[in-house]
């Protein structure tokens, strides 16, 4: 079995720091690299406010807020996956593809949850 190896200077307060920092990082990475999350980014300040102030109870505000969060989660998968498989080498390889699929899927069905999610809060706002 393998022993974890830890990493010097990485605790405590420190460790949640470095890793704020990471994060920021690989956000603006993101930002800079990435179009399709460039583009989910706009999409979600666009409809943060309006799922806010549609949303009858803190239940439907999570719902719609947090659908939008899950895309851009995904997302920043699935461009981390690309980028992986991009670094491992520039030859055609079914199992890149089929990993580059499979994350773009994920998206795919993270934006088919915002579609349902939305519809099904704004039919009972509307419909009923």
């Amino acid at each position: 079995m393998n022993t974890p190896i830890n990493k010097p200077g990485h605790k405590g307060l420190g460790h949640v720091f470095k890793a704020f920092g990471y994060s920021m990082k690989g956000l603006k990475a993101a930002i800079k690299y990435e179009e399709a999350f460039r583009q989910e980014l706009i999409l979600l300040i666009i409809l943060l406010p309006l799922g806010l102030w549609l949303g009858n109870d803190g239940v439907e505000r999570a719902l719609l807020v947090g659908s939008l969060l899950l895309v851009l989660i995904v997302e920043l998968i699935n461009s981390a996956i690309e980028a992986v498989v991009d670094r491992v080498g520039i030859e055609q390889h079914e199992l890149s593809g089929r990993a580059k699929d499979i994350g773009s899927a994920a998206v795919f069905l993270a934006l088919m949850n915002v579609l349902l999610i939305w519809g099904l809060v704004l039919w009972g706002h509307f419909c009923s």
